[in-house]
């Protein structure tokens, strides 16, 4: 997602005033927007995940009626014609395989990049955070600065 959406699921005066304006409205929309800023980034995967699911289920479907309709005696009458398509759809199906591996591999590489990047910036905030916590002792050994 862009940071620069006026709309994004973060606590932004436009969410806010969008969530206030829901609930003066009708009290489930505020809800909604509710919802959305504190579980929208959740959405994108959400969405790809059940997208990929339907994709598979639908595409069984369409192999599983495709085979039934082949043996169901649907021809052409040419058995050539009837061979080669057959044959050209088994590669289409498997090229189909073959993406859909290479889009799962990109997938978890993006994932693992974003991870990397998440670590880098927690581990940036660890180490300015304990350097900015680091108390410095006064020369004359006292802690509060007072002479012993």
């Amino acid at each position: 997602m862009t940071n620069s959406a006026l709309i994004r699921p973060a606590w932004t005066p436009a969410t806010i005033a969008l969530m206030v304006i829901g609930f003066m409205v009708f009290w489930p929309l505020g809800f909604a927007m509710l919802a959305y800023i504190i579980w929208g980034d959740r959405l994108e995967g959400f969405k790809r995940d059940a997208n990929r699911a339907t994709d598979s289920f639908f595409r069984g479907c369409h192999r599983a009626s495709w085979k039934a309709s082949r043996r169901g005696g649907y021809s052409t009458g040419n058995v050539a014609f009837d061979d080669w398509r057959e044959k050209e759809l088994e590669r289409l199906d498997e090229e189909r395989r073959k993406l859909d591996e290479m889009r799962s591999e990109f997938d978890e590489y993006v994932r693992e990049l974003r991870r990397a990047k998440d670590q880098e910036e927690f581990d940036r905030f660890m180490n300015e955070r304990r350097n900015r916590r680091t108390p410095t002792v006064p020369e004359n050994g006292s802690e509060n600065g007072e002479p012993a």
